[in-house]
């Protein structure tokens, strides 16, 4: 965002002068990446001696470094113990902004017709307009991708109209969300389903409405465009007037950001109090005017707003008046609101001037205050006309949660009195209201006192930065409100996030940073707190990476002190830096520029890759490199290391495991050597392959002697012992320097078969400095050269091939340049050409780097839990992008000569891009750490490209076939053997079991499939279990139980999930119990799962119950019969078990027959019904049939069972003696003086009586132990210990009957007499058992 004073160069120089001191660069005429402009295109080299889509300003002179201040800063200030103060990621796009995101990117839209975005405080919603649609989520919801509402922007807004491009432009939009269901500022409440939504184009003045978009009705937009004859004084695109300078450069930022008259630069929006979806809208445009919208779902009305902003003016040096507020009045907040009144704020070019708009019909508006914030007085704001000041700009202000506090953020221009250099100061003014103050909104009149008055001195954040446009700076958007108190964050135009925090009595600056591209910082936020009242944490909202917070710790370790001199290096790891720029700054400012920039390769800026971050260096850290330094060189000299181990460890030179450690230091200080003869001015000559190649086998040849010093002084083993990490990178270095070798000698190649005219032709031309690898080269080269000041005079493809461990570089290039490197315009076969030339490139790398592994592994420390640089994010993304793009080329072509070529390259590229996910799969779960996303990634692409490269082998072998080749008799079999050949070696290594079925199911080759299942072994088992589910999901079973015979270990793993064939696989394995187990698990299932296979007839209302009771019968006895096949020691047993299961089979199919009137679904009369639900059924039936039936269930469960549902036993006994009238019974009994014969008699037929019997008679048969042992039949047989349970016995419970009293003698008669048997008791035994 802020970048350091640089004097002021002349940008406007004549062409003519810059084109000759350019003229030995143009003669090899080097690409460059052009501009991002609304029609992007790319000449070939040949075209002229111009360099095609140069930015007029040309590249930046070496005393003109663009990287910012602060993007140098963060990544110096951290510490190894700061790893849990970064940011935290809060939310992912919802879906549908994902899917548009992905079609965003892929139309390659210029750099400014990007998207707008924002959040809203007061609903936490967040908000993206992507070409004609508007997201819009709450990042608070844990499921956003369900609740994301998606608009359209009417296509009569979003048109473009003439010449004009306003309408289109993706980020010239404010949102302003309004929420009717509370107008009140409460800060956290919940999600409101109705929201109102208006949109402001800040170019066009188009204005869209959307009354309510949760619901149906208030969901069609209403519109207002901006007239286009003058008459109601709104802006006329026709009219529009740009400043020359407007005409002949472009903001860096995009024209979105030009300070034009006619552009609106602030928008707010509230909605009516008592008048449900109307509301009002105020827009400040850069003309000095002030516009109100009246909102309603019948229309939009537009009005100039009739107030003088006091716009000060001056006179220039032609005579004409220039206006100083040229781009105010801006910054529009709300402030105090009562019922229909409500002030809003306003800043212009010196001032803060307050509002009042009365929310009634008419919406009338007066001025209540003004304060003077630029003047004289140093009391009121900030002084001007000091000594040095050039221009005072306030650029956006900010009001708190309490309406009381101000913040105004600050550019002020000087002048170095010394240097004669301009530089910027940026600074934070804080207001507040004076105490005594009070405002009434019953009569609202001006004011005439001091209403605000200095919170606190100015606040400077940057002393010294560097001069930018008016654009820059009116694109810096404030925020206030987060944690740590008193914070504030600052947004830049370029997509930077700053924030500023004054700690322990000096400024601290914390700069929003991801390890990736996660695009421009679009919009911050304070995220809600728990308490009302309270701060939050800091929320921004990114471009491509979702939603993240900033902890408030992140931003008191991770802050950084602004840098105190214009030049400050602080955290660089050149330290000639300063020295140096202090040398450019005294060289004339019109020396024209070297090279063309690439402004396609600002993104790159903004983001570092992996690996380039410094840490700050103690002083006993540059001791170490220093002494360590010195007895290299000894041994380089002598071959003599002396007693080097015990000095470095004394030194502390052990103590380090990172970037910081001396010998990571010096290992990378070998291979990013910039050899002196290099220094030429010779343009492109200076690439020549023999001098390139013999720098890096020099530096190859050094970097091998370091290796041999830390082996010969036993360094080597202390890092290997306690700094893994430090070692892992001293090797990498090397294995970068081997492949950069290697990428030189492709290069070399490539440029040779041009220059004779043996390669593929691009154009016309036989440049040798030509190609996609040559402008990678390029692109890469000069990302390094801009950051770093010291290389600014050195040429892109030099500085390339000397910074050798940023080689991730070339890979993060590739992921975010690729259509640029290709030339999307190019025809097919030049894409192809191009696309194979990146390939190689990858390839060669990637694959050099994994051969210096393997021939020095004993160099390396112990991998576990250790990942390559070639298996790190920046480089599997880039390898994935030249493969996916290598894949859509596959499948557009139409030329199978091309296509042949392409299918070639990127087999090559498959097995190196599964290598890198491989290797970083296993990494990551040798760490223990979560997995599982890159996994899927992992294995989600890796099949596709298998299966595509698969398919276009069997494309190309059915063509072949359909279309011989004279003299040529080769089988279709055979040609697709020989074609799937590599592809099969590739998925073989990488698990691609899905391709490798479909190889061995197209060529019918069961001992391939079989040679493959016995040397696969994989995370899931291994290929013989993929093999085993593709069987049975094509319900081949014979082949699956015929492939059992050998592979019996592991079928039975897989039939373990799938019991209805793993019975036949045991039966075949001659393992009887086995079988009999599973057969006899499978009749008793609950459900289909296990019947999926054998019921392929079954009818489908029925599968879902499983198997009918009449299969359960014949697996009972499968079951049985293989029980006593097996006849273990234990099988008599399971027996008995079997045949108890089937008695209960049989009693539930006559349980169902007797419940056969009662229509029960049929769950019961299909299902197998478990023992206690068959028991509850025959109580609910309520017969004597169904409960003598329960008694039969308890009989033939297990003992455990009787004991653990002993309550429902004691249910199923009161239902028993509820059957028989026992009152009536004893009457009878009493009335008739029935003997003890007739009491038999009578008594042997109550259900009490058969009950008895069927328990406790002398045939009572039962499973294990009898009902005794459960529940005793008399009470003085139960157990002491429960004596007192009057339920612990069948006459206990016979004793809670309300007929025992009378008739208790003829119920325990009827159970002693069912114990005993009638058919057992002699005449003379006729007496009662009471008796």
């Amino acid at each position: 965002m802020f970048s350091p004073a640089t004097r002021k160069s002349s940008h406007f120089t004549s062409s003519s002068s810059s084109t000759q001191k350019d003229h030995r660069n143009l003669g090899r005429e080097s690409p460059t990446t052009p501009v991002a402009s609304e029609n992007p295109t790319r000449l070939p080299p040949s075209s002229s001696l111009a360099i095609p889509n140069r930015p007029t300003t040309g590249t930046p002179a070496p005393w003109i470094p663009r990287l910012s201040v602060l993007a140098r800063l963060p990544s110096g200030n951290k510490t190894d113990n700061e790893g849990d103060v970064d940011p935290v990621h809060v939310g992912e796009f919802p879906e549908e902004l994902r899917n548009a995101q992905a079609s965003f990117l892929q139309k390659n839209v210029p750099s400014d017709k990007r998207i707008s975005g924002g959040i809203d405080r007061g609903t936490s919603l967040s908000w993206i307009v992507y070409e004609n649609q508007l997201f819009i989520w709450s990042y608070l919801s844990p499921a956003a991708s369900k609740h994301c509402i998606v608009v359209e922007i009417p296509s009569s807004v979003s048109e473009r109209r003439g010449n004009s491009t306003h309408f289109n432009d993706g980020n010239a939009w404010m949102v302003c969300i309004i929420d009717w269901n509370s107008t009140s500022k409460k800060k956290y409440r919940q999600q409101s389903n109705s929201m109102g939504i208006i949109m402001c184009n800040k170019k066009s003045q188009a204005i869209i409405y959307w009354p309510d978009i949760y619901s149906e009705s208030g969901n069609s937009p209403v519109f207002n465009l901006a007239s286009y004859d003058g008459s109601d004084g709104a802006f006329s695109p026709a009219d529009k007037k740009t400043t020359p300078n407007s005409q002949r450069q472009r903001s860096r930022l995009g024209s979105s950001y030009l300070v034009e008259k006619g552009c609106f630069n602030s928008f707010i929006a509230s909605a009516i109090p008592g008048i449900w979806h109307k509301c009002v809208a105020l827009a400040a445009g850069s003309d000095g005017e002030l516009w109100r919208f009246q909102c309603s779902p019948n229309g939009i009305g537009r009005e100039k707003v009739p107030l003088d902003f006091n716009i000060l003016s001056m006179e220039t040096s032609d005579g004409s008046r220039d206006l100083i507020g040229k781009g105010y009045p801006r910054s529009l907040i709300w402030g105090y609101f009562e019922k229909s009144n409500r002030q809003f704020l306003l800043l212009t070019g010196h001032e803060i001037q307050c509002f009042n708009i009365c929310l009634d019909s008419d919406q009338d508006i007066s001025k209540i205050w003004s304060h003077e914030i630029i003047g004289t007085d140093s009391d009121l704001g900030i002084k001007k006309d000091l000594a040095g000041q050039k221009r005072i700009w306030p650029l956006d202000m900010q009001i708190d949660d309490s309406g009381k506090e101000l913040t105004v953020l600050v550019a002020t221009i000087c002048k170095d009195r010394v240097s004669s250099s301009s530089y910027t100061q940026y600074s934070l003014l804080s207001m507040q209201y004076k105490p005594g103050v009070t405002i009434s909104f019953e009569n609202i009149e001006p004011i005439r006192e001091r209403v605000l008055e200095k919170k606190a001195p100015v606040q400077v954040i940057i002393p010294k930065a560097r001069v930018e446009d008016e654009n820059f700076l009116f694109s810096m958007k404030l925020r206030v409100g987060g944690k740590p108190s008193g914070s504030a964050i600052i947004l830049s135009g370029d997509g930077t996030a700053t924030v500023s925090n004054y700690w322990r009595n000096s400024i601290r600056l914390y700069k929003f940073d991801l390890p990736w591209d996660a695009g421009k910082v679009l919009d911050a936020s304070v995220f809600p707190s728990i308490e009302d009242g309270e701060e939050g944490a800091w929320v921004v909202v990114t471009e491509k990476a979702g939603v993240w917070v900033i902890p408030e710790k992140a931003i008191l370790c991770g802050g950084v002190e602004p840098p105190e001199r214009s030049l400050s290096r602080k955290g660089s790891s050149n330290e000639g830096a300063a020295e140096q720029e202090k040398r450019s700054l005294a060289v004339g400012g019109d020396i024209a520029p070297r090279r063309a920039s690439s402004e396609a390769w600002d993104a790159g800026q903004r983001q570092k890759a992996v690996f380039t971050g410094t840490t700050r260096r103690t002083a006993q850290d540059e001791e170490s490199e220093a002494l360590l330094g010195r007895l290299f060189h000894d041994f380089l000299s002598s071959g003599q290391v002396d007693d080097s181990l015990e000095k470095l460890r004394l030194s502390g030179a052990f103590k380090k495991d990172d970037e910081t450690n001396v010998f990571t230091r010096l290992s990378k200080s070998i291979v990013d050597t910039l050899a002196k003869h290099w220094t030429t001015t010779r343009g492109a000559e200076i690439v020549a392959m023999t001098i390139v190649s013999s720098q890096l086998l020099d530096k190859q040849q050094k970097h091998h002697k370091f290796l041999q010093f830390l082996s010969f002084s036993k360094c080597h083993e202390e890092l290997s012992n306690t700094q893994r990490h430090s070692l892992q990178t001293i090797m990498e270095h090397g294995e970068k320097l081997a492949g950069m070798i290697q990428l030189r000698e492709l290069q070399s190649t490539l440029s040779q078969n041009r220059s004779n005219g043996t390669g593929n032709s691009y154009s016309n031309t036989s440049d040798e400095m030509a190609g996609a690898l040559w402008d990678l080269i390029q692109l890469v080269g000069e990302k390094a050269r801009r950051n770093t000041v010291l290389l600014m005079d050195r040429d892109n493809a030099e500085v390339f091939y000397s910074k050798v461990s940023d080689l991730e570089e070339v890979f993060y290039c590739i992921s975010h340049q690729l259509q640029y490197i290709i030339g999307e315009e190019q025809p097919m076969n030049v894409k192809i050409t191009r696309v194979c030339e990146l390939s190689n490139a990858c390839i060669v790398i990637i694959r050099t780097a994994m051969q210096y592994r393997t021939e020095r592994e004993s160099w390396y420390p112990v991998p576990v839990g250790l990942t390559s640089w070639y298996c790190q994010p920046v480089v599997r993304n880039g390898l994935w992008s030249v493969a996916s793009f290598m894949l859509e080329l596959l499948k557009e072509s139409g030329n199978w000569k091309e296509k042949l070529n392409l299918h070639s390259h990127l087999e090559q590229m498959t097995d190196v891009v599964l290598k890198s996910y491989s290797g970083a799969n296993t990494a990551i779960i040798e760490r223990g750490e979560e997995h599982k996303g890159l996994l899927d990634e992992y294995c989600g692409r890796r099949d596709e490209l298998l299966n595509s490269l698969y398919q276009h082998v069997k494309d190309f072998v059915d063509d072949k076939y359909h279309h011989p080749t004279e003299g040529v008799e080769e089988s279709k079999e055979d040609d697709l053997r020989k074609f799937s050949e590599p592809l099969l070696s590739i998925a073989r290594s990488h698990e691609g079991y899905e391709t490798l079925w479909k190889i061995c199911c197209d060529l019918h080759d069961s001992a391939l499939l079989r040679n493959l299942m016995h040397a696969s072994v994989g995370p899931k088992r291994g290929f013989s279990y993929f093999v085993f589910e593709r069987l049975y999901e094509n319900r081949q079973f014979a082949k699956l139980l015929r492939l059992g015979e050998e592979f019996q270990e592991e079928l039975t793993i897989f039939l373990k999930q799938h019991k209805d064939l793993l019975w036949l696989h045991e039966v075949l394995l001659n393992h009887f119990s086995s079988a009999s187990k599973t057969l006899h698990v499978l009749a008793l299932s609950q459900d289909n799962s296990a019947a999926s296979g054998t019921e392929e007839g079954a009818d489908p209302g029925l599968m879902k119950w499983g198997p009918s009771l009449a299969d359960r019968k014949r697996l009972f006895n499968l079951s049985k019969i293989a029980a006593v096949a097996g006849k273990d020691v234990d099988y008599e047993r399971k027996t008995k078990r079997i045949e108890a299961d089937l008695k209960i089979l049989k009693l539930q199919e006559e349980i169902i027959e007797l419940l056969s009137d009662n229509e029960e679904d049929q769950a019961i009369r299909h299902g197998l019904i478990p023992a206690r639900e068959l028991i509850k059924l025959c109580l609910d039936g309520n017969t004597p049939e169904l409960s003598l039936r329960a008694f039969e269930v308890f009989a033939w469960t297990m003992s455990s069972f009787r004991q653990s549902n002993r309550g429902l036993l004691e249910e199923c006994w009161k239902h028993a003696a509820e059957h028989d009238d026992w009152g009536g019974l004893y009457e009878a009994s009493i009335a008739e003086g029935w003997s003890d014969e007739q009491m038999l008699e009578n008594v042997s037929e109550t259900v009490l009586f058969q009950a008895s019997r069927r328990c406790y008679g002398p045939l009572a048969e039962t499973y294990e132990e009898g009902f005794d042992a459960v529940l005793p039949l008399r009470q003085e047989d139960a157990d002491l210990q429960i004596v007192k349970d009057p339920a612990s016995s069948v006459e206990g419970i016979l004793m809670q009957h309300k007929n025992f009293p009378d008739a208790g003698k003829l119920m325990l008669t009827a159970i002693m007499f069912g114990k005993v048997g009638a058919e057992n008791i002699s005449e003379d035994q006729t007496c009662t058992p009471m008796e």
